[in-house]
């Protein structure tokens, strides 16, 4: 978990950096090209195989949010919006995954959860606002919004996943929807940044390999199969280490200058969740322990 926290919040320098290279659509193109083909040469080595076909218009549906919508709304978004402070906006999906799984999958608002979500949603307003007094450009602003649609849409996927997709293997819908969603991106490339420059070197290509290989496909591979032997519950609070890590690469590497309103905001954001995920946690945890000591042993 560590190492795979560490890869995604490194990844975001990347992201940041390769907009000096080539455009935000076209690094997502060969980024998710690149991810892509590793996913599916994962599938062939794991003997997987495909989905039946009545699961491919959820599948397209998935890729529409999870990958184009999200990716294509973060990176024409950095090219405003710093690379730490985006990942901070983008991590707050568990806060709108927690509303939307009230309204679509009837879960209930528990109080931890409720001052979770409380905390996460005025840590949001303390970047934003932050911002909004403090910073005259207004492209950041709307740039900073996008980021938290992005995050609404990842939101909206995994609602998605749990109602017309928990049947399948994760990796599986993972492979399937990132190709829909990467079809999705090089068309809107194409139309959108079709004759840009594109500057190939070492330093853009790694930039590529590193985020479309390790970031994208690998990394996701490794999550799956880490949370099919631990629970969901700790696996998500240590994907808050995604943010961190993001701030923290972002200021040594970048330069990018932390100010009040990111590192108060990014500490209710990311207490909120803990708050809102870890109680439940703990309730479970004793449920469970109290059925063991009730159940004979044998």
């Amino acid at each position: 978990m560590f190492t795979i926290t560490l890869i995604w919040g490194y990844a975001w320098v990347m992201m940041k950096a390769s907009l000096n290279f080539m455009g935000p659509f076209t690094y997502s193109s060969f980024r998710f090209g690149t991810g892509t083909i590793t996913m599916f040469i994962i599938l062939f080595i794991f003997k997987i195989g495909f989905p039946d076909k009545k699961y491919w218009k959820h599948l397209f549906i998935n890729g529409l949010l999870q990958t184009a919508a999200v990716f294509l709304l973060v990176m024409f978004a950095m090219k405003f919006v710093d690379a730490g402070k985006s990942s901070v906006l983008l991590y707050s999906m568990p806060i709108w995954s927690s509303f939307l799984a009230v309204k679509f999958l009837g879960e209930k608002l528990n109080l931890p959860k409720f001052v979770g979500l409380l905390l996460g949603l005025i840590g949001l307003i303390f970047i934003v606002g932050w911002d909004l007094f403090m910073i005259s450009d207004l492209n950041v602003i709307i740039g900073e919004l996008l980021i938290i649609s992005a995050a609404i849409c990842w939101a909206f996927a995994n609602i998605y996943y749990r109602i017309h997709l928990i049947e399948l293997p994760q990796i599986q819908v993972s492979t399937i929807q990132m190709f829909f969603g990467t079809v999705i991106i090089i068309l809107f490339t194409i139309q959108n940044e079709w004759g840009e420059p594109i500057i190939f070197n070492l330093e853009s290509i790694y930039y590529i390999l590193f985020t479309g290989i390790f970031a994208s496909a690998l990394c996701f591979t490794v999550w799956f199969i880490i949370i099919s032997k631990i629970d969901i519950a700790t696996a998500t609070i240590s994907t808050l280490l995604v943010p961190v890590f993001g701030l923290l690469f972002s200021s040594l590497l970048l330069g990018e200058k932390l100010t009040p309103g990111i590192l108060s905001g990014s500490l209710l954001i990311i207490t909120g969740i803990i708050i809102a995920t870890k109680k439940k946690r703990s309730i479970k945890k004793r449920l469970e322990d109290t059925a063991n000591s009730e159940s004979p042993k044998l």
